[in-house]
């Protein structure tokens, strides 16, 4: 998730073809456009408004939030025509033109958040026929229409495709699909980085390892949406095998993902000429992964780390930081309004529009192997037998009167 891409690296971005990892960024104190009504947070939404609208839908949904009618219609709003979207449209009543930069990660965003919130077939729809006519010969995509493909803007795309209901190993251009595309960042299992995805390759061909890259990576590979689950199944045993598959590579990349927070159960992200520093927003995400790839202990215990200080970092950040905590919290069944001492779902509400109605616990999952059902039925049925034998000693005990001479 790109909450970590400050302005100017979106900008370059956007430009260039920039591959460089993304970076802490805080609110600009001074918006450089009118916050409009609807929208969450009060950072300059020129280069993440929708990004951050999408992420904040769809952190609510997952915690059981019905947001305010202006919120959705805000990003609703924003959409082009032709589909897509743009990071922000201080004027959404102009049409779209060649010279608005339109782009595939607010577009998806904006796909997985209406999905979820239902009832924007229409809209859903638009956007991902755009999303596919922008794919590149390689299967993939970049930020920017005609971009070289990413790993990130490959697996964000991936999982909009999902969520709208698509199979995206059918989704193919030139002969490769979405997986074949982030097959191509996957590193193998010997040398640096053995096992993680690259962003890009450089100018010469090489990948290098980048953990942001890996996370999103992780949940293209295996089919999941930004607000993932966690994966039931206990995590393969097996060490680093080629990435011949996106199951495999994902399951590389998990590997990679847990051995980088062995230690310190963080990420770290550095300035150029600063030291290293805690990524909260990439240790969040790639609590997602791990939790979608079956690394539930992993996943847990970064948890309890971003439980500490994380809550400081998203206050500073903005309402795509809440959100970002409260999908990691949903990834591995934790109650973002536990998490730790911070009710995250409060906290994420109050950047925006009141919401039309707000749960007061995370949504049950619906699971009746061990969730007291059993416990009621039998209950229910005792209660019954307990009746029918009371009225048949009743009705005995009459007809003993009647046979009474």
């Amino acid at each position: 998730m790109n909450v970590r891409r400050s302005a100017a690296a979106l900008a370059a971005a956007a430009v260039i073809g920039a591959a460089a990892p993304a970076l802490a960024a805080s609110p600009s104190p001074t918006p450089s456009v009118a916050i409009p009504d609807g929208l969450y947070g009060t950072a300059d939404p020129t280069y993440d408004g929708v990004w951050r609208q999408s992420l904040a839908l769809l952190a609510q949904d997952t915690a059981g939030v019905v947001p305010a009618d202006r919120a959705v219609a805000w990003l609703t709003g924003q959409q082009c025509a032709n589909g897509a979207f743009a990071a922000f449209r201080a004027d959404p009543a102009k049409p779209c033109d060649a010279k608005l930069m339109v782009d595939t990660n607010s577009t998806a965003a904006a796909v997985q958040a209406l999905t979820a919130l239902g009832g924007h077939a229409a809209e859903t729809g638009k956007a991902v026929t755009w999303l596919k006519s922008v794919q590149n010969a390689d299967g993939g995509w970049g930020y920017n229409p005609g971009g070289a493909s990413d790993a990130n803007s490959t697996a964000v795309v991936t999982g909009a495709l999902v969520a709208a209901g698509e199979r995206p190993e059918r989704v193919v251009k030139g002969g490769k699909s979405p997986y074949d595309a982030l097959l191509t960042f996957a590193l193998p299992c010997t040398g640096d980085g053995a096992g993680a995805f690259a962003y890009q390759p450089d100018k010469q061909g090489k990948l290098t390892a980048n953990a942001d890259a890996t996370a999103a990576a992780v949940l293209g590979a295996l089919g999941q949406p930004l607000n993932a689950s966690a994966e039931k199944a206990a995590a393969s045993a097996s060490g680093c095998a080629a990435p011949a598959t996106p199951e495999q590579a994902a399951r590389n990349g998990a590997r990679y993902l847990s051995t980088a927070l062995a230690k310190d159960h963080h990420l770290v992200s550095a300035l150029p000429g600063a030291e290293n520093q805690p990524d909260y927003g990439n240790t969040a995400d790639a609590v997602v992964a791990l939790a979608a790839a079956g690394h539930a202990d992993e996943a847990t215990a970064a948890l309890r780390w971003l439980e500490a200080d994380a809550p400081q970092w998203a206050a500073r950040s903005g309402p795509a930081a809440y959100a970002q905590l409260v999908l990691a919290a949903h990834a591995t069944g934790t109650d973002p309004r536990a998490f730790g001492s911070t009710d995250l779902v409060r906290l994420l509400d109050a950047t925006g529009p009141a919401p039309k109605q707000t749960a007061t616990k995370k949504p049950e999952a619906s699971d009746t192997s061990d969730d007291g059902s059993s416990t009621t039925l039998w209950v229910t049925v005792g209660a019954v037998v307990l009746v029918v034998l009371v009225a048949a000693a009743l009705f005995l005990a009459r007809a003993r009167r009647r046979r009474q001479p």
